[in-house]
Protein backbone atom coordinates (compact mmCIF):
# COMPACT_ATOMS: atom_id res chain seq x y z
CA UNK A 1 0.00 0.00 0.00
CA UNK A 2 1.05 3.62 -0.53
CA UNK A 3 1.74 5.54 2.66
CA UNK A 4 3.38 8.76 3.85
CA UNK A 5 5.37 8.68 7.08
CA UNK A 6 3.95 11.21 9.59
CA UNK A 7 7.41 11.79 11.05
CA UNK A 8 9.53 12.60 7.98
CA UNK A 9 6.71 13.17 5.43
CA UNK A 10 8.38 10.73 3.00
CA UNK A 11 5.97 8.98 0.60
CA UNK A 12 6.69 5.26 0.21
CA UNK A 13 5.23 1.87 -0.64
CA UNK A 14 4.82 -0.30 2.46
CA UNK A 15 6.23 -3.80 1.93
CA UNK A 16 5.20 -6.84 3.98
CA UNK A 17 8.23 -6.81 6.30
CA UNK A 18 7.48 -3.19 7.24
CA UNK A 19 3.85 -3.84 8.24
CA UNK A 20 2.40 -5.89 11.09
CA UNK A 21 -1.16 -6.42 12.30
CA UNK A 22 -2.64 -8.60 15.03
CA UNK A 23 -5.91 -9.13 16.92
CA UNK A 24 -6.76 -9.61 20.56
CA UNK A 25 -10.30 -10.53 21.66
CA UNK A 26 -11.84 -9.72 25.04
CA UNK A 27 -13.92 -12.38 26.77
CA UNK A 28 -16.12 -10.39 29.17
CA UNK A 29 -19.49 -12.10 28.80
CA UNK A 30 -22.55 -10.48 27.25
CA UNK A 31 -22.13 -6.75 26.59
CA UNK A 32 -24.18 -4.26 24.58
CA UNK A 33 -21.73 -4.19 21.70
CA UNK A 34 -21.35 -7.96 21.49
CA UNK A 35 -17.92 -9.53 21.68
CA UNK A 36 -15.22 -6.95 21.03
CA UNK A 37 -11.50 -6.92 20.50
CA UNK A 38 -8.50 -4.82 19.55
CA UNK A 39 -6.79 -4.89 16.21
CA UNK A 40 -3.30 -3.44 16.53
CA UNK A 41 -1.17 -2.37 13.57
CA UNK A 42 2.30 -0.96 13.04
CA UNK A 43 4.27 0.42 10.10
CA UNK A 44 8.01 0.97 10.08
CA UNK A 45 9.32 3.88 8.01
CA UNK A 46 11.71 2.73 5.26
CA UNK A 47 13.53 6.07 5.12
CA UNK A 48 17.02 5.32 6.55
CA UNK A 49 17.15 8.81 8.06
CA UNK A 50 13.90 8.17 9.99
CA UNK A 51 12.92 4.49 10.53
CA UNK A 52 10.39 5.45 13.21
CA UNK A 53 7.34 3.28 13.94
CA UNK A 54 3.76 4.40 13.41
CA UNK A 55 1.40 2.42 15.67
CA UNK A 56 -2.37 2.42 15.99
CA UNK A 57 -5.35 0.40 17.24
CA UNK A 58 -8.94 -0.26 16.22
CA UNK A 59 -11.47 -1.32 18.85
CA UNK A 60 -14.01 -3.33 16.85
CA UNK A 61 -16.78 -5.87 17.13
CA UNK A 62 -15.68 -9.46 16.71
CA UNK A 63 -16.52 -11.06 13.39
CA UNK A 64 -15.93 -14.53 11.93
CA UNK A 65 -13.50 -14.34 9.00
CA UNK A 66 -13.31 -16.56 5.90
CA UNK A 67 -11.32 -19.19 7.79
CA UNK A 68 -13.93 -19.43 10.53
CA UNK A 69 -11.82 -17.53 13.07
CA UNK A 70 -13.39 -14.86 15.24
CA UNK A 71 -11.38 -11.64 14.95
CA UNK A 72 -11.74 -7.90 15.60
CA UNK A 73 -12.85 -7.28 12.04
CA UNK A 74 -16.42 -6.04 12.53
CA UNK A 75 -17.80 -2.54 13.04
CA UNK A 76 -15.10 -0.18 14.30
CA UNK A 77 -16.07 1.39 17.64
CA UNK A 78 -12.92 3.44 18.14
CA UNK A 79 -9.88 4.10 15.99
CA UNK A 80 -6.80 5.69 17.50
CA UNK A 81 -3.24 6.31 16.33
CA UNK A 82 -0.84 5.91 19.25
CA UNK A 83 2.53 6.78 17.74
CA UNK A 84 2.94 9.50 16.72
CA UNK A 85 -0.01 10.97 18.56
CA UNK A 86 -0.92 13.15 15.56
CA UNK A 87 -0.26 13.40 11.82
CA UNK A 88 1.00 16.96 11.83
CA UNK A 89 3.75 17.54 9.27
CA UNK A 90 7.14 18.85 10.41
CA UNK A 91 7.25 22.59 9.71
CA UNK A 92 10.39 24.71 9.23
CA UNK A 93 11.67 26.95 12.01
CA UNK A 94 11.20 30.14 9.98
CA UNK A 95 7.43 29.75 10.45
CA UNK A 96 6.72 31.53 13.78
CA UNK A 97 6.57 29.17 16.77
CA UNK A 98 3.02 30.21 17.91
CA UNK A 99 1.66 29.28 14.47
CA UNK A 100 3.42 25.92 14.48
CA UNK A 101 2.16 25.23 18.01
CA UNK A 102 -1.48 26.00 17.13
CA UNK A 103 -1.19 23.85 14.01
CA UNK A 104 0.28 20.87 15.85
CA UNK A 105 -2.29 21.12 18.66
CA UNK A 106 -5.10 21.22 16.06
CA UNK A 107 -3.64 18.03 14.57
CA UNK A 108 -3.30 16.42 18.00
CA UNK A 109 -6.96 16.84 19.02
CA UNK A 110 -8.67 16.43 15.64
CA UNK A 111 -10.19 13.08 16.66
CA UNK A 112 -10.79 13.94 20.32
CA UNK A 113 -12.45 17.33 19.70
CA UNK A 114 -12.98 18.33 16.06
CA UNK A 115 -14.67 21.61 17.04
CA UNK A 116 -11.72 22.63 19.19
CA UNK A 117 -9.37 21.59 16.39
CA UNK A 118 -11.29 23.80 13.94
CA UNK A 119 -11.06 26.70 16.38
CA UNK A 120 -7.29 26.29 16.62
CA UNK A 121 -7.02 26.16 12.82
CA UNK A 122 -8.99 29.41 12.71
CA UNK A 123 -6.64 31.03 15.23
CA UNK A 124 -3.62 29.80 13.30
CA UNK A 125 -4.91 31.38 10.10
CA UNK A 126 -5.57 34.66 11.91
CA UNK A 127 -2.00 34.60 13.18
CA UNK A 128 -0.76 34.05 9.62
CA UNK A 129 -2.70 37.08 8.37
CA UNK A 130 -1.18 39.21 11.12
CA UNK A 131 2.37 37.93 10.70
CA UNK A 132 2.70 37.29 6.95
CA UNK A 133 0.32 39.97 5.66
CA UNK A 134 0.90 42.57 8.38
CA UNK A 135 -2.82 43.09 9.02
CA UNK A 136 -4.10 43.38 12.61
CA UNK A 137 -7.57 44.78 13.30
CA UNK A 138 -8.77 42.88 16.35
CA UNK A 139 -11.48 40.88 14.57
CA UNK A 140 -10.69 38.22 12.01
CA UNK A 141 -13.61 39.26 9.81
CA UNK A 142 -12.16 42.79 9.51
CA UNK A 143 -8.67 41.44 8.80
CA UNK A 144 -10.02 39.20 6.02
CA UNK A 145 -11.94 42.16 4.55
CA UNK A 146 -8.75 44.23 4.43
CA UNK A 147 -6.82 41.33 2.89
CA UNK A 148 -9.48 41.02 0.19
CA UNK A 149 -9.05 44.72 -0.57
CA UNK A 150 -5.27 44.29 -0.93
CA UNK A 151 -5.76 41.36 -3.31
CA UNK A 152 -8.19 43.38 -5.45
CA UNK A 153 -5.76 46.34 -5.48
CA UNK A 154 -2.85 44.07 -6.39
CA UNK A 155 -0.97 45.00 -3.20
CA UNK A 156 -1.25 41.71 -1.31
CA UNK A 157 1.96 39.85 -0.38
CA UNK A 158 3.22 37.38 -2.98
CA UNK A 159 1.49 34.03 -2.66
CA UNK A 160 -1.79 35.48 -1.34
CA UNK A 161 -4.54 34.77 -3.87
CA UNK A 162 -8.24 35.54 -4.02
CA UNK A 163 -9.22 31.88 -3.64
CA UNK A 164 -6.98 31.44 -0.59
CA UNK A 165 -8.65 34.46 1.07
CA UNK A 166 -12.08 32.97 0.32
CA UNK A 167 -10.98 29.70 1.90
CA UNK A 168 -9.73 31.52 4.99
CA UNK A 169 -13.10 33.27 5.31
CA UNK A 170 -14.82 29.86 5.14
CA UNK A 171 -12.57 28.60 7.94
CA UNK A 172 -13.46 31.68 9.99
CA UNK A 173 -17.13 30.74 9.74
CA UNK A 174 -16.51 27.10 10.59
CA UNK A 175 -14.15 28.01 13.43
CA UNK A 176 -16.82 30.28 14.87
CA UNK A 177 -18.86 27.16 15.60
CA UNK A 178 -16.29 26.14 18.18
CA UNK A 179 -15.42 29.64 19.35
CA UNK A 180 -18.95 31.03 19.92
CA UNK A 181 -22.12 29.42 21.26
CA UNK A 182 -25.26 29.81 19.17
CA UNK A 183 -27.98 32.12 20.51
CA UNK A 184 -30.19 29.06 20.78
CA UNK A 185 -28.12 26.79 23.04
CA UNK A 186 -30.23 23.81 21.94
CA UNK A 187 -29.00 24.28 18.37
CA UNK A 188 -25.99 22.00 17.94
CA UNK A 189 -23.83 22.44 14.85
CA UNK A 190 -21.19 19.77 14.84
CA UNK A 191 -17.83 19.51 13.07
CA UNK A 192 -16.63 16.01 12.26
CA UNK A 193 -12.95 14.95 12.18
CA UNK A 194 -12.82 14.82 8.37
CA UNK A 195 -14.05 18.42 8.15
CA UNK A 196 -11.52 19.54 10.75
CA UNK A 197 -8.74 17.73 8.88
CA UNK A 198 -9.70 19.68 5.75
CA UNK A 199 -9.15 22.93 7.65
CA UNK A 200 -5.77 21.67 8.83
CA UNK A 201 -4.87 20.88 5.21
CA UNK A 202 -5.62 24.52 4.33
CA UNK A 203 -3.20 25.66 7.04
CA UNK A 204 -0.56 23.32 5.58
CA UNK A 205 -1.22 24.64 2.07
CA UNK A 206 -0.80 28.26 3.16
CA UNK A 207 2.35 27.39 5.12
CA UNK A 208 3.74 26.12 1.80
CA UNK A 209 2.37 28.85 -0.47
CA UNK A 210 3.21 31.73 1.86
CA UNK A 211 6.17 30.95 4.09
CA UNK A 212 7.99 28.13 2.28
CA UNK A 213 7.71 29.75 -1.16
CA UNK A 214 8.85 33.10 0.25
CA UNK A 215 11.89 31.41 1.78
CA UNK A 216 12.69 29.63 -1.50
CA UNK A 217 12.25 32.86 -3.45
CA UNK A 218 14.55 34.77 -1.11
CA UNK A 219 17.13 31.98 -1.32
CA UNK A 220 17.03 32.05 -5.14
CA UNK A 221 17.30 35.82 -5.27
CA UNK A 222 20.07 35.77 -2.68
CA UNK A 223 22.03 33.26 -4.75
CA UNK A 224 21.68 35.42 -7.87
CA UNK A 225 22.85 38.45 -5.89
CA UNK A 226 25.89 36.51 -4.64
CA UNK A 227 26.76 35.49 -8.22
CA UNK A 228 26.43 39.10 -9.41
CA UNK A 229 28.64 40.40 -6.58
CA UNK A 230 31.28 37.75 -7.33
CA UNK A 231 31.29 38.69 -11.03
CA UNK A 232 31.60 42.39 -10.18
CA UNK A 233 34.60 41.64 -7.96
CA UNK A 234 36.21 39.64 -10.75
CA UNK A 235 35.59 42.52 -13.16
CA UNK A 236 37.05 45.07 -10.74
CA UNK A 237 40.18 42.98 -10.18
CA UNK A 238 40.61 42.56 -13.92
CA UNK A 239 40.30 46.31 -14.50
CA UNK A 240 42.81 47.16 -11.76
CA UNK A 241 45.40 44.64 -12.93
CA UNK A 242 48.21 46.55 -14.77
CA UNK A 243 48.62 45.71 -18.41
CA UNK A 244 51.93 44.14 -19.46
CA UNK A 245 54.05 46.59 -21.51
CA UNK A 246 55.49 44.97 -24.60
CA UNK A 247 59.11 45.77 -25.51
CA UNK A 248 60.28 47.09 -28.93
CA UNK A 249 60.66 44.61 -31.74
CA UNK A 250 64.20 43.34 -32.20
Amino acid sequence: MNWTCPYCNRAQTVVEKRYSQDDFLFYIGDVATGQVGIQGWAIGCANPDCQKPTIGVHVAEAKVDQRGMRRAKGRVILSQQLLPEHNGKPQPDYIPAPLREDYLEACRIVELSPKASATLARRCLQGMIRDFCGISKGRLIDEIKRLKELVEEGDAPKGVSDDSVEAIDAVRQIGNIGAHMEKDINLIIDVDPDESRTLIELVETLFDEWYVEREKRQARFGKIKEIAEAKNKQKKVSQEKPKQIEGPDE
